[in-house]
């Protein structure tokens, strides 16, 4: 089987949140090789060879995002994704930290409502990149405020 510099068929997502529950919804930088230009979540990403998924997500939010403090918890730790075939794992992080997109990776980025952007992706009113929505199904079942979403396993960037 050939390698990357990532390893195949494994992917993390990560929503990253404000302690008062928005959401931060970036844009996919138009350089990005897999859907240049789409909302989706906050990061998403593979891990490269060798590195771990907890350690890709701590690396993708620093260089990425910006973010230096956050916390990435685990949330979904088996999440199946049917449009793209791969294992996800998905992380949510809790800051109040500013974002610093890299433009390169992040096109555009805004904070919203995690109820108003559910209802948006599941009425169809938003296009997002073919993995996002069915995660934002399975998150939603967790409950309505992911700041307590329960967590299984943490990643950290401090």
């Amino acid at each position: 089987m050939r390698k990357s510099r990532h390893e195949q068929g494994r992917a993390f997502s990560c929503y990253v949140f404000t302690s008062d529950a928005r959401l931060l919804l970036t844009m996919r930088g138009q350089a990005k090789k897999a859907w240049p230009g789409v909302w989706s979540d906050s990061c998403h990403g593979t891990p490269g060879v060798g590195e771990s998924t907890a350690d890709a997500v701590v690396r993708a939010l620093r260089d990425e995002l910006g973010f230096t403090t956050a916390v990435a918890e685990l949330v979904l730790p088996d999440f199946h994704c049917l449009t793209t075939g791969e294992l996800c794992h998905v992380y949510r992080v809790v800051t109040d930290e500013p974002p610093r997109p890299d433009p390169v990776e992040v096109g555009d980025f805004e904070w919203v409502d995690w109820a108003d952007f559910v209802y948006a992706v599941s009425a169809g009113d938003l296009t997002v990149a073919p993995w996002c929505a069915p995660q934002v199904a399975a998150l939603s079942s967790l409950g309505t405020d992911p700041v307590r979403w329960p967590p299984n396993g943490i990643a950290s960037a401090a």
